[in-house]
């Protein structure tokens, strides 16, 4: 996994490395890295599938509970965190993604095919 020569922007703590079409893999470990310092839970949401509150059937928006949003929550600052990290050519590709973990797929896939 090679660095790419010519960083296009600084170190940072706030924000989420950005991906530039190139480095993939780079981009990748740091965005890992970047996720799992902000909150490990966000990791697994993008590894799972996303929490979706049930009864016997997907509860209504009004049926959530405390809980029931914080899990919600988690889907939502994991797809904030990828999006942030990429430009407007990547979040093409990923805009119709509901999850954090099919934003993750598709641009594995993209940039790394499939085994």
């Amino acid at each position: 996994m090679a660095a790419p020569p010519n960083l296009e922007e600084g170190q940072s703590k706030y924000r989420p490395p950005r991906f530039n079409d190139q480095y993939y893999g780079w981009w990748k470990t740091r965005m890992h890295d970047f996720i799992m310092a902000e909150d490990s839970e966000l990791w697994d949401v993008i590894c799972d599938d996303p929490f979706v509150p049930l009864k016997a059937v997907p509860k209504t928006r009004k049926e959530y509970n405390g809980a029931d949003r914080k899990a919600i929550e988690k889907n939502f600052k994991a797809k904030k965190i990828l999006v942030c990290g990429i430009g407007p050519d990547e979040y093409n590709r990923i805009s119709a993604c509901e999850s954090a973990k099919k934003i993750s797929e598709d641009l594995q896939t993209a940039h790394e095919g499939t085994t």
